[in-house]
C-alpha cells in the first residue's frame, strides 16, 4: 500500500511538472510569435496599417499563435498574441505576449 501511495505521488508531480513545463513552452512561442509579427509589421507600416497588420497576423500564424490585436502607433507596430495550451485533459492555459516594433530612438 505504502509503494502505490509513493507511485502515486510521482505520477502527480509528473503531471504538475509537465505543466509547468508547457506553460513555460507556450509562454515563448507567444513571445517569439510576438516579436515575429511586430516585426514583419513594422516592415510594412509605410504602406498601411491594415497591410501591416494582415502581415503581422500572417506570420503569427505561422508561428502557431493567434493574433489578439495590431495596433500601429506612429511607425511602431504593436503586436498582441496568445498560444493555449493543454498540458493534460482538463486543464487549459493560456499565455499572452505583446511585443512593439519600430523605428530606432534616441
Amino acid at each position: 500500500m505504502c509503494l502505490l501511495g509513493v507511485g502515486l505521488l510521482f505520477v502527480v508531480a509528473g503531471l504538475f511538472g509537465a505543466g509547468v513545463g508547457a506553460a513555460r513552452v507556450a509562454r515563448q512561442q507567444a513571445l517569439v510569435a510576438a516579436d515575429l509579427g511586430a516585426l514583419a509589421g513594422a516592415a510594412r507600416v509605410l504602406q498601411d496599417a491594415p497591410v501591416a497588420c494582415t502581415r503581422a497576423a500572417e506570420l503569427v500564424a505561422a508561428n502557431a499563435a493567434r493574433l489578439v490585436w495590431c495596433r500601429i502607433d506612429g511607425l511602431d507596430v504593436l503586436v498582441t498574441t496568445e498560444v493555449v495550451v493543454s498540458p493534460i485533459p482538463g486543464m487549459t492555459r493560456t499565455a499572452r505576449a505583446t511585443s512593439r516594433a519600430g523605428p530606432l530612438r534616441g
